[in-house]
């Protein structure tokens, strides 16, 4: 369809390669040909546009042979506007001004007079055709016919159309007939099929009594085989443990004299730590002794100047005690008291220093009062 605009009263048209424009302006052809794009007053322009590429139109009718047997028939035919002026005056190609599109139905009619010229000639070759002929060599001898038809109809170039080509795809008659004629075929293959299966399976019992055969003579050769295998598994069980027991043999030959050598080399070690030990117990033993004996000679000198000091003590501690008890009997003799009262006194206290120690003495009255008698009339006594 042509591209139609709208400027300010006037229409510009764009048309497609594969379209053929007509333009007339007051009955006067002003353009033609195919691509054109110009513009145009629509009030006098009178536009037609006609396809001028290849068109295909498929076609399905019924036909009838020569055995009254219904068939369907599926075609194409290709076609193509040779002569676009022609086809413009037989037929209404012409368009609107405003929008571009065809005001009549110009390519159904096309369709229609290819369509029945077809199928006539169609129809005359399968009417003097049986169907079995028709199934079997009814589709080049209909596309023939077809063509040839066409071909020679006065009225396509009349109206400038050219057949470019025919071709008939199927010719099917009805279920039920098609059915029917598949029954002997299929038939027929069954058969052709049983038998092939007859012949496969007395070829898998062939094949099945030579596998087995096949088979038990493997199975023969395999407990042969294994019979050899197990010989074999034996002998090479003995050479392993014989090699096992080699092995271990010098394995533990080897384990004893390391055994031997771990054992002398640690006896040597214990040897060398008790030579050790023993050295270092008698250095410690020779320093305890000379520690004790420095200790021993230390505390004897101690004990000796301590010794010393005690005696030096006591003497001085005598003499002094020896001065006290002389000047103590000078005192008491000069104060003319009897010496063996005297020597009483040095006695009881001579005795009361190594008596033990007395925590408290009991004195009754009859004890105080002859003491404070001897006391108060002791110096009248003395004075006799």
């Amino acid at each position: 369809m042509a591209d139609i605009t709208r400027r300010l009263g006037w229409r510009h048209l764009r048309g497609a390669p594969t379209a053929h424009i007509r333009h007339h302006r007051s009955g006067t052809l002003v353009h033609d040909g195919p691509g054109l794009s110009f513009w145009f007053r629509p009030l006098t322009a009178a536009l037609s546009e006609v396809p001028v590429d290849d068109r295909e139109l498929a076609m399905t009718f019924h036909a009838r042979t020569s055995d009254f047997q219904d068939v369907a028939v599926q075609a194409t035919v290709t076609y193509r506007i040779a002569d676009p002026a022609v086809a413009a005056a037989r037929l209404d190609f012409s368009i609107d001004p405003d929008t571009g599109a065809w005001r009549g139905t110009p390519l159904e009619q096309l369709g229609t007079l290819l369509t029945e010229t077809a199928q006539q000639h169609a129809l005359d070759v399968l009417a003097r055709t049986p169907l079995s002929a028709a199934l079997a060599d009814g589709v080049a001898a209909v596309r023939e016919r077809v063509a040839a038809g066409l071909g020679a109809e006065p009225r396509l170039p009349a109206t400038g159309i050219e057949v470019v080509a025919v071709r008939v795809m199927a010719l099917r008659p009805e279920p039920e007939v098609e059915r029917a004629l598949r029954t002997p075929a299929r038939e027929q293959i069954q058969q052709e099929a049983d038998r092939a299966t007859y012949e496969r399976r007395a070829v898998a019992v062939e094949r099945e009594r030579t596998i087995a055969e096949n088979e038990l003579a493997s199975r023969i050769e395999l407990a042969r085989r294994e019979e050899q295998l197990v010989e074999q598994r034996g002998t090479n069980a003995r050479r392993e443990a014989e090699e096992q027991a080699a092995a271990d043999a010098v394995r533990a030959q080897a384990e004893a004299a390391r055994s031997v050598k771990l054992a002398e080399a640690e006896a040597a070690r214990s040897v060398k730590l008790a030579e050790a030990e023993a050295a270092r117990t008698l250095k410690l033993t020779e320093a305890e002794a000379a520690r004790t004996l420095r200790l021993a000679e230390a505390e004897a000198a101690r004990a000796e100047r301590v010794a010393r000091a005690e005696a030096e003590g006591a003497r001085e501690v005598g003499e002094a005690r020896a001065q006290a008890q002389a000047a103590w009997l000078r005192v008491h003799a000069e104060a003319g008291i009897d010496g063996t009262a005297t020597l009483q006194a040095l006695t009881a206290t001579r005795l009361a220093e190594n008596l033990p120690r007395i925590d408290s003495v009991t004195v009754s009255p009859d004890v105080l009062t002859g003491l404070l008698a001897k006391l108060g009339g002791g110096p009248s006594e003395a004075a006799r």
